[in-house]
Parts: structure tokens; sequence; C-alpha cells
């Protein structure tokens, strides 16, 4: 069944149709999110505040775009108003910031050299700024087109391919300098 019967059939009251839509796409949906907020709980979270604010807007679905294309952008949205949300309860509680956790030593085990290399990535993931953490996230993450990147931020593609080149040459940066390059 395709995603446009699915919201016909909800829209007619069948409430398994949405339900058929939310296990399409719950994975997908979490994995952008937990991209953006780095963390399982706030990503479950974002999950569940997607769902339901799909849940109450599919009624009003207009079809300009796909059911998958319009449920990424409240993902999105709904994941950088996060990330938002965390900057200003860190800046509130700035005594946080100074606790850190204390690096391993480096050990010659691969697996650990790769984890920590997935770690330096994601840290600077996190300071990019929001447009270019979006688009560099459904890109490389999500390995979405620029076209489906474009629809889900309203926004064109000559623009997102700035922005993916800046966030990659700032993640590069920021491994290099992290390494001592």
């Amino acid at each position: 069944m395709t995603d446009l019967e699915l919201v016909d059939r909800f829209r007619n009251g069948e409430e398994s149709a949405f339900n058929e839509l939310a296990l399409r796409y719950k994975e997908r949906i979490y994995w952008t999110a937990r991209r953006f907020v780095n963390d399982h709980q706030d990503a479950d979270d974002i999950v569940q505040e997607v769902l339901w604010k799909a849940y109450e807007g599919l009624r009003n679905f207009r079809s300009d775009s796909g059911v998958f294309t319009w449920l990424y952008r409240i993902a999105v949205n709904t994941s950088l108003n996060a990330v938002r949300k965390k900057r200003v309860r860190e800046f509130l509680h700035f005594d946080e910031l100074f606790e850190s956790d204390s690096p391993e030593s480096e050990r010659p085990d691969e697996a650990l050299e790769k984890e920590e290399e997935r770690s330096l990535i994601d840290q600077a993931v996190q300071r990019l700024p929001e447009k270019q953490k979006a688009v560099f996230v459904l890109r490389h993450y999500e390995q979405l087109s620029y076209e489906e990147i474009a629809a889900i931020l309203k926004t064109s593609v000559g623009g997102l391919k700035a922005n993916y080149f800046h966030a990659v040459k700032k993640i590069e940066e920021y491994v290099k300098r992290a390494h001592g390059s």
C-alpha cells in the first residue's frame, strides 16, 4: 500500500493506517533525530513528538510533497528545536559545561580508534551551524539527494551544496585540530 493510500485511509477514520506509516518511517526518523541530538533518549523523545505532530497534521496533509518528505521536514524542524532548547539549557546551567569526561588512553586497538574517530566527527557535527548540520545529516547519514533535502528544508539545491561543502570542510578542520595536524 502506498503512503498516499494510507493517508486516505487515515482520513476516512482508519487509525491503523497511521500506525502503518509510523512503523514505516519510525526508524529513519529516529536516526535523523539521533544525529542531531546525539543522545538515544532525546532522539526517542523527538520521534514521539514528530509522530504526534504528524498524527495531528495528517488530516490537513496537502500532498504537495511525499509523505516521507513531509515527515522528514517535521523531524528536522523538531530536531533543530531540540538542539536550540538544549543550548539554552546549557547556557543557563553553565556549570555543567565545566564537567568533562576523562578521555581513555590511546590503545592500538582498531575498534577503539574507529570509535574515537566517529566520536570526533559527531562532536564536529554538533558544532556546525544549524543549516549546515541539517544538510550534512540528511546528505551524509541519511544519504538523501539534494533535491529531497531541498524539499524538506524548503531551500535551493545550490545553497544546500554550498552548506554541505562548508560543513565537510569544518568537520575536516575539527578532526585535524583534534589530531594536532
